[in-house]
């Protein structure tokens, strides 16, 4: 079987009215061949398709879809870069899906009758969302460079944010640096209207094109800077960002590369939510911070938000010394020299900024309510988001609330204590000597999972708690163990700020 195409180019993501119900139906032949995260994840043996790694393509191909049925063909074709036989792609793709695709430049057929795809089709949960490869070293044709105005590909940031939004119904929801749309998209889902904004006409085109081929009418995708585009009073319920964070030397990428000290667009973004983010609304980011030694990004993120009255819950997600962040952007094409000389450039503007490390996190920020006292900021450490992290934003959010609402130092003594669920606790100390367990504790069946440094009081009162008790019985016990009076009230206080503990009237 042969049929037509275009050379092989990256794909313009412009598509005809009369194209776009064979590109959805294309789609969906796609979907129905179990192109699904969830599918795709467990077909390529990996734990979270976050974990993919494009150089590892081969081995997936060879150990994972050697059988080649329909879902193999998706795979490789839409998601490891790699190319089918026109038979094979005939049996995944029906002709006038086939066709459609082709005249749009999503498919593509060489001389030798291979066909190649002009975009990567990344799923999403239930959803598929086309955009630029994202490994341009491959052997591919048409992309033997990378363009400056690569569209951001679906990559492990645009991953966790997705899982961390919050998902509550919202009448206005803005995207800045929507890049493909992932993020609109996601959110045109539970919002009435959703504006998505990025300064790249490719990238506006490509967001255009999935929100025409999902039917997202609610999605408009305009060309502007970050909140030039939006107007100077309008106010959203979400506001999502992604932005380009790499504090670079080179400045090649312009999805990426966030100035010299990487914060040339994520700063902006945060200096202006007080202007467009409305009351009762939350705005979420995920991006990468340079730390220094001395100065914590939180501190740094404050100041970008000036005098207004937020609270910032800020999540550590992954940490990198200098050091390895330099080595990882180091790129020579094969020449070990420029390779060494590429390594050089970053690691001296990494230490030109004072950057010791960076730290990727996910950061939301809320109106504060000032009736609780002065605005708060709050920072966690968590292993990567699954699926539904919103609930446990939202959570930290009420915790934090709640505490300041009902401090546990002034609750009666009748009130009612208990674990938040079950809590995993994970203790190390230091044989021979007499020195008190160190003790992490993470509260089970959460999406964020977050990691708690607790101390000796703290651990003990924990244990404590198989069963609702009365503050005072709490306190009894720990006077028990030796435990102060004094340090267990603010053993107590710690666990409930930190939503470990629920105390609640009797």
């Amino acid at each position: 079987m042969r049929f037509p195409g275009p050379a092989t180019e990256p794909a313009p993501f412009l598509a005809d009215d009369a194209d776009v119900p064979e590109l959805r139906k294309a789609v969906s032949e796609i979907a129905h061949a179990g192109y699904a995260e969830a599918i795709v994840r467990e077909r390529l043996g990996l734990a979270d398709l976050a974990d993919i790694r494009w150089k590892a393509s081969s081995i997936y191909r060879e150990e994972r879809l050697k059988e080649r049925d329909p879902l193999a063909v998706a795979i490789d074709l839409f998601l490891l870069q790699g190319s089918a036989r026109a038979e094979e792609v005939g049996r995944l793709l029906s002709a006038p899906a086939r066709a459609a695709m082709l005249r749009t430049g999503f498919l593509s057929m060489d001389s030798a009758g291979l066909v190649r795809a002009g975009a990567t089709l990344y799923p999403v949960g239930e959803r598929l969302i086309f955009s630029d490869h994202a490994w341009h070293k491959l052997p591919h044709p048409g992309y033997k460079e990378v363009p400056s105005d690569q569209v951001m590909f679906v990559g492990t940031d645009s991953r966790w944010l997705a899982r961390a939004t919050v998902r509550r119904p919202v009448q206005r929801t803005l995207d800045l640096c929507t890049g493909s749309g992932i993020q609109a998209l996601l959110a045109a889902q539970h919002s009435e209207r959703v504006l998505a904004v990025d300064i790249s006409p490719r990238a506006a085109r490509c967001a255009r094109c999935n929100a025409r081929i999902l039917g997202a009418n609610n999605l408009e995708v305009v060309v502007g800077d970050v909140y030039d585009a939006v107007g100077a009073e309008e106010r959203f319920d979400l506001i999502l960002a992604n932005p380009p964070f790499v504090p670079s030397p080179v400045d090649d990428l312009r999805f990426r590369d966030g100035g010299r000290s990487g914060e040339a667009v994520q700063q902006r973004i945060v200096a202006g939510l007080p202007r467009h983010l409305a009351a009762g609304g939350i705005a979420q980011m995920v991006t990468e911070v340079g730390e220094r030694d001395g100065e914590p990004a939180i501190q740094r993120v404050r100041q970008w938000l000036g005098d207004a009255p937020m609270d910032i819950y800020m999540v550590r997600l992954r940490t990198f010394s200098a050091e390895d962040y330099a080595i990882g952007h180091g790129k020579g094409d094969g020449d070990y020299g420029a390779y060494l000389e590429s390594v050089r450039a970053w690691a001296c503007n990494l230490k030109a900024q004072g950057y010791v490390r960076i730290v990727a996190m996910l950061i939301a920020f809320q109106w504060s309510d000032l009736a609780l006292g002065p605005s708060w900021d709050r920072v966690d450490e968590s292993l990567p988001p699954r699926p539904g992290a919103g609930a446990d934003v939202e959570a930290a959010f009420s915790s934090e609330r709640g505490w300041r609402r009902n401090p546990t130092k002034v609750a009666p003594k009748n009130y009612r204590v208990r674990r938040a669920g079950p809590i995993a606790l994970t203790e190390s100390q230091v044989l021979g000597r007499p020195i008190r367990a160190a003790t992490r504790a993470v509260l089970l069946g959460r999406a964020l999972t977050v990691e708690h440094q607790l101390d000796w009081p703290e651990t003990e009162l924990l244990r404590g708690l198989d069963q609702a008790l009365p503050l005072s019985e709490l306190f009894r016990i720990a006077g028990e163990l030796g435990i102060e009076e004094e340090a267990a009230a603010a053993a107590i206080d710690s666990l409930h700020r930190r939503g470990l503990i629920c105390v609640t009237p009797s």
